[in-house]
C-alpha cells in the first residue's frame, strides 16, 4: 500500500510545471518588448514642436525713453538706445559666445562680464573676443505709437527710428 501511494499520480494544478513556467516567463518577457517598443515609436511619431516666445518686442512709448539713455530688456535680450538722431535696438547678446551683456554707465560701454569683450554704445567692438559688433535690430513705430523691435532681423548700422 505503501507502494500505491508513491506511484499515484500528482494533482494536476499543483504541480510545479518547469515547461508551463518558462513558456510564462518568455510571453511576459515579449510583452513588456513589445510596450516598450510602441512607447518609443508613438515618442518617434509626435511631433516635436518648440514652442518659442515672438521675436517681436513692443518696448513701450517712445516718451518712456531719456535722450541719450541705453535700456536693458533682460527678458529679450536687447538694448533700446535714444541717441539725439532717433532710437535703435542692439542686440545684448555677446558675438563671441553668446553671453548677456550689461549696459556700463560710468564708462559709456556695453561689456560683457564672461570673456571681457567691450564695445561702443552704437555696438562697434572696441576690445576683447568677439569677432563682430553687436547687431541692430530692426525698429519701428507701431501704429498704436509703440516702439517694435524685430530679434529676428538686423540692419544696417545708423538706421534710426525718429519720433
Amino acid at each position: 500500500m505503501s507502494e500505491e501511494k508513491k506511484s499515484a499520480p500528482p494533482e494536476s494544478g499543483k504541480e510545479f510545471d518547469r515547461r508551463a513556467f518558462f513558456a510564462k516567463l518568455g510571453l511576459g518577457s515579449l510583452s513588456i518588448a513589445a510596450a516598450g517598443t510602441a512607447a518609443f515609436a508613438y515618442q518617434f511619431l509626435s511631433p516635436n514642436i518648440l514652442f518659442e516666445p515672438s521675436p517681436i518686442v513692443n518696448a513701450g512709448k517712445p516718451e518712456n525713453y531719456a535722450i541719450d539713455s541705453v535700456t536693458l530688456d533682460v527678458n529679450s535680450g536687447i538694448y533700446l538706445v535714444h541717441a539725439q538722431e532717433g532710437f535703435f535696438a542692439l542686440s545684448a547678446v555677446c558675438t563671441h559666445l553668446g553671453c548677456l551683456t550689461a549696459w556700463k554707465p560710468e564708462l559709456g560701454i556695453i561689456a560683457c562680464p564672461c570673456h571681457g569683450s567691450k564695445f561702443k554704445r552704437d555696438g562697434e567692438k572696441i576690445e576683447g573676443p568677439a569677432p563682430k559688433p553687436l547687431p541692430w535690430l530692426q525698429t519701428w513705430v507701431s501704429d498704436e505709437g509703440d516702439l517694435m523691435v524685430d530679434r529676428s532681423i538686423n540692419i544696417r548700422p545708423m538706421q534710426f527710428v525718429r519720433v
